[in-house]
């Protein structure tokens, strides 16, 4: 069987998803078995030449370079997969779309009329996606499940359910319901094994909203425990505020 050959690119973003993907480091001889490392600047200097059967993408569009390169990219991969939340919805540099660009480049740089910034999105805004990946990071094994499956030629398994399933699965007490603290996890897509909950903290949503949210009837929830209306903005902002289901309650 013939290799993968796998892109790695980084954008907008904090390289959180590719130090992931090292963490694999058990599994990483069998995985060199089935996939090329075609270009990956962050473990080989070995330059991009030829087309890709698979390219990752780790971070948002905010620039003009990454909008050109995210089209190149596109145009010579076979598959285009949208590693973590800020390639899929922007994730927290995603906050600075509720500023004026102006005004969030003064506070940033000295000489803003240097600086060659668009707002901040995912990759779909800008081409199509094959495959999304949710969270900050995604797990190293759903990273992994998907790399086996482009290997095989099938599709791979995903989570679709809330957090708050597996909450249930692992017989956690609802932090919402039970204590009236201002979880999100009906809201937010499983993968994480909900770590957060299961440490007694609240899920913050860092695996981007799940399919048909329901993000007004949460925001009157919040509303009923005691938060704010500025508190309940800043909680659909902080992780996918830009996206269809939750800008009207991040507005």
């Amino acid at each position: 069987m013939a290799k993968l050959r796998c892109g790695f690119f980084k954008f907008t973003g904090c390289a959180g998803c590719q130090m992931e993907i090292l963490r694999l480091e058990e599994e990483f001889p069998r995985l060199l078995e089935l996939i090329d490392i075609a270009y990956w600047p962050m473990v080989t200097t070995r330059g991009w030449e030829g087309d890709l059967d698979v390219a990752f993408v780790e971070g948002s569009v905010s620039t003009p370079r990454e909008l050109r390169e995210i089209k190149e990219i596109r145009e010579r991969s076979k598959v285009v997969v949208a590693l973590g939340e800020c390639a899929l919805t922007g994730c927290i540099p995603s906050i600075r779309n509720f500023m004026l660009q102006r005004e969030a480049e003064k506070r940033v740089y000295d000489h803003p009329l240097w600086i060659e910034s668009i707002a901040v999105r995912g990759l779909d805004v800008y081409i199509e996606v094959d495959i999304h990946l949710p969270g900050c990071p995604p797990h190293r094994n759903t990273i992994l499940e998907v790399i086996k499956g482009a290997a095989l030629g099938r599709d791979p398994y995903l989570r679709r359910h809330s957090v708050c399933i597996e909450c249930k699965l692992k017989d956690n007490g609802c932090l919402l319901t039970d204590e009236g603290r201002p979880c999100m996890g009906p809201l937010i897509n499983a993968g994480c094994g909900a770590i957060c909950p299961s440490l007694n903290r609240v899920c913050e949503g860092c695996y981007g909203p799940m399919s048909a949210t329901n993000a007004s009837s949460h925001a009157q929830i919040l509303k009923e425990i005691g938060l704010s209306e500025a508190d309940i903005r800043r909680k659909f902002r902080k992780y996918a505020g830009w996206t269809p289901d939750f800008r009207r309650e991040a507005e």
